[in-house]
């Protein structure tokens, strides 16, 4: 449990970090970052594997590529879901989806 809400804590403070960085993430406040991280976390664990397997042919042609586009609709699902927590296009939600993957393989790197 403490696991989980570390990772949580983690995930909402590079969301408002990715919401500074990227021009169409807007990212009120920390209880804005708190409620899109478990979100987010809630989509990935319940939405985005029944995603991942209805669209496994066409990730097989892009050779995983296409698993960016799914990241993508996933942040923006949360966006949609949370109040103070908005993504303006599709360009912002990969772009920003793509930097909070990386930041999380950052940080689960260094520790």
């Amino acid at each position: 449990m403490l696991q989980f809400l570390l990772h949580l804590v983690v995930t909402a403070i590079l969301l408002f970090v990715v919401g500074k960085i990227v021009a169409g993430i807007e990212v009120r406040d920390a209880k804005a970052a708190l409620w899109g991280a478990l979100v987010l976390g809630i989509a990935n664990a319940i939405v985005r594997p029944v995603l991942v397997l209805l669209t496994l042919p066409l990730t097989i042609i892009t050779l995983g590529l296409f698993l960016f586009v799914l990241n993508a609709v996933m942040l923006m699902l949360a966006a949609a879901l949370v109040d103070g927590f908005k993504v303006r296009g599709f360009g912002s939600a990969l772009i920003g989806s793509v930097l909070l993957s990386v930041l999380n393989l950052v940080v689960d790197l260094v520790f």
